[in-house]
């Protein structure tokens, strides 16, 4: 009876780590962040989505190909994976506060040295 609750718990670990029907990881899209299949939309959007307020129903109508099944469990996804999930929208943060530090912040110039337009 252990061995079965064993193998029970060993399975559901590695299903927690396996992307649902609906979720993607591919190395080719969104940098190998987890997505809705067929989209490059990152959970880590509709996260975000949800952080700003927005219902899974507001999501999907914003996107017609977006069914609310795939906002669901792209927020299943996202609990299951939270963690892993945070630690890149941290790192995605990190990267935005870099650039506008070194390429906007101040300097009265864009990206390729040119002077930003007054007013």
């Amino acid at each position: 009876m252990n061995l079965a609750i064993a193998d029970c718990t060993t399975i559901m670990l590695h299903m927690r780590k396996t992307p649902a029907p609906h979720i993607e990881v591919s190395p080719d899209i969104a940098g190998g962040k987890p997505c809705l299949a067929g989209t490059r939309i990152r959970i880590q959007d509709i996260v975000a989505w949800t952080e700003l307020g927005r219902s899974p129903d507001d999501i999907s109508n914003m996107y017609p190909h977006v069914t609310l099944a795939d906002v669901h469990a792209a927020l299943a996804y996202y609990h299951d994976n939270r963690a892993e999930i945070d630690r890149q929208m941290r790192e995605d943060d990190e990267f935005v506060d870099r650039f506008k530090a070194e390429y906007l912040t101040g300097s009265g110039r864009d990206a390729d040295d040119n002077p930003l337009p007054s007013g």
